[in-house]
């Protein structure tokens, strides 16, 4: 029989024993708790699509959640009856490169000579290109003997001839192909040689480039100083790709032309990844390519600015008061559909906010169509604004931690909430940067980004001309062949803030 000490160091062996084993329960069910909000997030993140994220719809899997769609009209397709259709207009006689007349000599009837001609003859033009054949001036400078002295004199070259042998409005068709066209170097170099007979190499491509964009880096540094004086600007920021080059070995494989020192921020990142920013105003759009995606960058693309600014909830942007600010309402739209969609708890308060979020959405549009008057806009979003904020303050105390942190952080920038609905001129959403952005994000894809801090340049300024043309209703090529003839004698590149697309703005 075991006596009491035995039983008692028993007693205690199995309670240490139990202990242990507590501890280990514990320490396993911390670690399965932890597991399971892994695999929790990590679904999460699976599900998630354009509706509930930064993702575009390109990216939604096939059995994404569809958007909801307008139901059938019951309309067939095509013109509808009433419609009035549209023909191609007759160009005036002073346009028309030949006149043909086609006069009948006999009667279709009885064979009769016909004389005279019809005053009102029915008119039917044909539009084609005719073979396209390059202009090619040669220049011979001419050395004479002066025959008082013996001094040879050669006759110079015309002002903005002989740097390079290629002319203005190739150089613009070229930069035109590759930053609007955005074709591939390559295809640019077949287009020349086959649609316009002149034989192109790439790396005479690639510097055609480089000089269109130094011929318009003072007009695109003006129009970057106008977004900085602008009232309001919509910023937006997307991926892009700049290799990263060896420093030269040797004198001989260095550069020849000066190039400015780089901003602190500036270097590329050795992975080769940088950003492509964009701010856009009523007048003008403007580029910029950056290694960082920081307030380094949003500061060097705003510079002085002092306006309204229009963004999502991105960090960077943060050195700009929130009260000169309005947060993108289509990122919260999506912040609140994730909310919806995956806050557990928090859901029916998700639900809530996306249907307010709707509901503003419907009201703006009306505004915008003319059916709603600002102050009837204010009236209404006066409820509507305290509503939103008491749910997002209820979603942000909630337990469910994702929601409340999301709704933490759209609190801290309460005051960027609201600036659409009180300041006229501004709109809820960013779309403006973003419909910016597609196009150079289309290129970025097509081309791999640049290979060199010039071919970044190129990048943002042929962009900033091309978009700000094309607000203003201007010929892209006509500007860029102004643009290069100017560079090419000296002068100044004309502006891209051109006063009658101002006044036609104000107006």
């Amino acid at each position: 029989m075991q006596s009491y000490e035995q039983l008692a160091e028993e007693n205690r062996e199995l309670r240490a024993q139990l202990a242990e084993r507590d501890a280990r329960i514990a320490e396993l069910e911390a670690l399965l708790a932890g597991a399971l909000k892994r695999i929790a997030d990590l679904e999460a993140r699976l599900k998630t699509d354009s509706r509930t994220s930064s993702k575009p719809p390109s990216s939604d899997p096939p059995n994404a959640a569809a958007r909801p769609k307008r139901p059938p009209s019951g309309r067939r397709r095509g013109g509808q009856p009433g419609h009035r259709g549209t023909t191609r207009s007759l160009l005036p006689p002073e346009k028309v490169t030949h006149i043909v007349d086609l006069i009948p000599e006999t009667c279709e009837r009885c064979a009769a000579a016909l004389a005279g001609n019809d005053s009102q003859p029915i008119r039917s033009q044909v539009t084609d290109l005719p073979p396209v054949q390059p202009d090619v001036t040669e220049y011979r400078q001419h050395t004479l003997e002066c025959q008082s002295c013996g001094a040879k004199t050669t006759a110079p070259l015309p002002p903005g001839v002989g740097a390079s042998a290629f002319g203005p409005r190739l150089k613009a068709m070229l930069a035109a192909c590759s930053g609007v066209l955005k074709l591939s170097r390559r295809t640019v170099e077949w287009l020349m040689e086959n649609f316009h007979n002149v034989d192109i190499s790439l790396g005479s491509v690639s510097a055609c480039e480089e000089a269109v964009s130094e011929a318009v880096a003072a007009p695109v540094e003006e129009a970057r100083q106008h977004v900085w004086a602008s009232p309001g600007a919509y910023v937006d920021e997307t991926g892009f790709r700049q290799a990263v080059q060896a420093e030269p070995q040797n004198q001989s494989e260095a550069s020849d032309v000066d190039e400015p020192a780089p901003d602190e921020g500036d270097a590329p990142n050795p992975s080769g990844k940088a950003w492509l920013w964009t701010a856009v105003t009523p007048l003008v759009t403007v580029f910029l390519v950056h290694a960082k995606r920081s307030a380094v960058a949003a500061a060097k693309l705003l510079g002085s600015f002092a306006g309204t600014l229009v963004s999502d909830r991105w960090s960077a942007y943060s050195f700009i008061d929130a009260a000169r600010r309005q947060l993108c309402w289509a990122h919260l739209l999506r912040d609140f559909e994730w909310i919806a969609e995956f806050g557990a708890g928090a859901s029916g308060i998700g639900r809530a906010l996306v249907a307010d979020a709707k509901l503003m959405f419907r009201w703006w549009h009306e505004l915008k169509a003319g059916g709603l008057t600002r102050s009837g806009f204010q009236e209404r979003m006066a409820p509507l604004m305290a509503r939103v904020e008491a749910l997002i303050e209820q979603c942000a105390a909630g337990p469910h931690e994702k929601s409340a942190g999301r709704c933490r952080r759209i609190l801290t920038l309460r005051a960027a909430l609201w600036t659409f609905v009180v300041r006229e001129g501004i709109e809820p959403t960013n779309n403006a940067a973003e419909r910016a952005l597609r196009p150079a994000v289309i290129w970025r894809k097509l081309s791999f980004g640049s290979a060199s801090d010039r071919g970044s340049r190129f990048v943002e300024r042929i962009l900033t001309v091309a978009a700000t043309c094309r607000q203003q209703g201007r010929n892209v090529l006509d500007y860029l062949v102004a643009a290069c003839e100017a560079h090419a004698c000296g002068e100044p590149a004309p502006s891209l803030l051109p006063q009658a697309a101002e006044q036609r703005l104000a107006g």
